[in-house]
């Protein structure tokens, strides 16, 4: 198309009827070869006709808003060019300039005031449309109205339908008519639909939800059930394919979901992918469990069944149960790529919070790069022994059939791992192990082949590291569970290879379910889903275990028995008791898992002085003694190992003390007093004055004390 360089050589045009579109226009770039605009020139007017046309576009039904404005007075110029305005106006789509939706960023504050007369009914629907047009009304001809349209799409900045009926995340049209709806509830309703639970449930919850803003009101309930209803829908026809491409749809899920990613690294030839999510929820999560307490992961989940092996990040809720706060999508282990993950992870927490800080962080394989977390953590790495009593016991049980010698076999594989503190030879004992079961051949060919080549590696990894206890394990072995049963569903057993599908089921469905969780135990809300949720980790359902139900045999301390809570003629026998090893009949724990019955036996058996204390227990003695020995005498060693001791004992009694408390302010009257900086002592106890006077005075007091630091300003140049 031809550049025009002058106004006079536009032609002046007039479509009939009475509206108008950019449609109906001829349109000419004008300006230069660097710099050009496609503008039009129509009579003043009939702008108002060309604004009503644009609003009425079938594809993209919205209204135009003044987004910035400036006039000039006949006469005011004794020169002018043919293009100067003598009044101009930027008109923009109303669902833009801001983004209020997921993965948008709201603009900083403008310094001018914003005509709000024609603005978007609701800030929430504005979706970043970029979509927006100048009319200048001609100094020079003030009868004609030079329109100029920069940008005629209504996309987003990553390009991106964001609103009306081509838009496959709209809600629908008559938006501005649905009652209010805060995040909360709308993260509430999104959650059931996700979880399944019917529509009219959904619905129920949704009405009792807005009725706190809105009260009650038939036509409120007719809008929300609409709302409800069209919400269901474009989530059962949302899809993880954005594009037939894995590569290239995950590259369209991040530009979208800007706000959920804290790292991306598309594969090339020289770097790994690496792919890292984390929600705003899970982000104040992170933030609000993690502070001063305890990260885990999860860390080598679907490595055989996934295209790239998911890692979790885990806190530790209210209620001590693993919450995933971050997920990270990636087969590297490499510490230059794990720092790379974890450094923007912890850079993403301190921007929130910059006096957040982790006490512990723990790792569950012993091929885990720990340097990492301690330079940037600045933490203690503990070891979690959950993963690798999992992995044998379900292999025992796979593959071996007679019970006596499953039970046999994870006894003496617990023995081996207990020789680190005994003194015994490892080596020697799985040798043993070796020869008295040489008719198993299936578990030994597995045992030698995927655990004998890094066995000293796991070992020593178990000995110089804190191990973790049976609660934090049970916790992290629970999520493991869910995140298995949600990922491994029948009907998805195709798309296992895809990243699209594993990001969209995360953030969707298992994302959605721990929210409810949270919420319905925080609110005391949804009442079954509260009680499922508090009873997901064994440990929580074996402290329900009565003590008198556990008896253990005076004679024969090698097994337990726990009477069944729902049927008390079932007893579950429990073999090798008081030890992480353990083996019940029960059904869970024979698919793998640490069962509460075993929890329970080794919570009374910790008690008792005939049984040998927890591995976690054994390593913290070593730790403590190791810090006791006494030194060099009179060395400045001796005082640092006396102070660390001190320092533990202190942390660890101040703990107990808060743990076994009935009454919080009792600890709260006991704390030292603290002094705070001098200021802060002189602004925090003055009392507050200023609030209560009137708004004149405290203009005048402003204004007063702002007069006195610029005379202050002026003695100290003079000086």
């Amino acid at each position: 198309m031809e550049i025009v360089e002058s106004i006079p050589d536009l032609a002046v045009q007039d479509p009939p009827g009475e509206d108008f579109s950019a449609s109906d226009l001829s349109w000419t770039k004008f300006g230069t070869e660097e710099r050009h605009d496609d503008v039009a020139l129509i009579h003043y007017d009939r702008v108002d006709a060309f604004i009503i046309g644009e609003c009425c576009n079938v594809e993209f039904p919205t209204r135009f808003h003044i987004e910035r404005g400036r006039k000039r007075s006949k006469g005011s110029l004794k020169e002018y060019k043919p293009d100067e305005y003598l009044e101009y106006r930027l008109y923009w789509c109303s669902f833009g300039p801001e983004n209020y939706g997921e993965g948008g960023g709201i603009l900083p504050s403008r310094r001018y005031r914003l005509n709000t007369r024609n603005r978007a009914a609701r800030p929430q629907s504005m979706r970043g449309c970029t979509c927006h047009f100048i009319v200048k009304r001609l100094y020079a001809r003030p009868s004609l109205a030079l329109l100029i349209y920069n940008n005629r799409r209504h996309i987003n900045k990553s390009g991106f339908v964001c609103h009306g009926p081509l838009d496959r995340d709209a809600i629908g049209p008559g938006a501005k008519n649905i009652p209010y709806i805060c995040n909360e509830i709308q993260q509430q309703t999104m959650s059931m639909i996700y979880l399944g639970i019917p529509e009219e449930n959904v619905l129920a919850k949704h009405i009792e939800g807005i009725q706190r803003y809105c009260g009650s009101d038939a036509k409120v309930n007719t809008l929300a059930a609409q709302y409800v209803h069209k919400l269901g829908m474009i989530i059962k026809r949302s899809t993880h394919e954005l594009d037939l491409d894995d590569q290239a749809s995950i590259r369209l899920w991040v530009e979208r979901n800007k706000k959920s990613v804290f790292f991306y690294q598309d594969a090339s030839e020289n770097d790994p992918f690496i792919l890292g999510v984390q929600t705003e929820w899970q982000l104040q999560q992170m933030i609000r469990f993690g502070h001063r307490s305890l990260i885990a992961a999860d860390s080598t989940f679907g490595i055989k069944k996934l295209k790239y092996p998911l890692c979790t990040l885990l806190v530790f809720d209210s209620r001590q149960h693993a919450l995933p706060v971050a997920w990270i999508i990636t087969r590297t282990i490499a510490k230059p790529d794990v720092s790379k993950w974890m450094k923007a992870l912890h850079d993403r927490v301190l921007a929130v919070d910059p006096a957040w800080k982790v006490n512990g962080f723990l790792v569950d394989d012993a091929a885990a790069e720990i340097d990492p977390i301690r330079e940037i953590f600045s933490c203690t790495v503990l070891f979690s022994l959950w993963r690798i009593r999992r992995s044998w016991l379900r292999n025992i049980i796979k593959k071996c059939s007679n019970i006596e010698v499953q039970r046999e076999i994870f006894k003496r594989l617990g023995n081996i791992v207990y020789s680190i503190w005994d003194g015994t030879d490892p080596f020697v004992a799985l040798e043993e192990l070796s020869q008295d079961f040489v008719d198993q051949m299936a578990f030994l060919q597995y045992f030698k082949a995927t655990w004998v080549p890094k066995f000293e590696m796991w070992l020593t990894t178990m000995k110089t590291l804190p191990l973790a206890s049976q609660e934090a394990s049970g916790a992290i072995e629970a999520y493991h569970v869910k995140l298995k049963v949600r990922l491994y569903d029948d009907s998805h057993l195709g798309a296992l290879q895809r990243v699209d599908w594993l990001v969209h089921k995360l953030t969707t469905e298992l994302h959605s379910s721990y929210w409810l969780d949270r919420y319905a135990d925080e609110s005391d809300s949804f009442q079954n889903v509260k009680a499922e949720y508090i009873a997901t980790t064994s440990w929580n359902r074996a402290l329900q275990i009565p003590d008198a139900s556990v008896t253990l045999d005076c004679k024969d301390s090698s097994f337990a028995k726990v009477l069944s809570q729902k049927d008390s003629t079932i007893a579950r026998l429990v073999w090798n008791p008081g030890s992480e090893f353990a083996h019940c009949d029960c059904e869970w724990s024979m698919q793998g898992n640490l069962c509460k019955h075993v929890i329970k036996v080794n919570m009374i058996c910790g008690n008792l002085q005939s049984y040998r204390p927890s591995m976690s227990f054994q390593s913290f003695n070593e730790i403590l003694d190791c810090l006791s020995k006494k030194p060099a005498d009179d060395s400045i060693a001796l005082d640092l190992s006396t102070a660390w001791t001190h320092q533990m004992l202190d942390q660890i009694w101040k703990l107990v003390e808060l743990n076994q408390a009935n009454n919080i302010g009792t600890i709260v009257n006991n704390m030292p007093l603290r002094w705070v900086a001098k200021k802060g002592r002189t602004s925090v106890g003055r009392p507050s004055t200023l609030a209560l006077l009137p708004s004149s005075a405290n203009n005048n007091s402003t204004s007063s004390a702002a007069k006195k630091k610029q005379k202050r300003k002026r003695l100290s140049r003079l000086c």
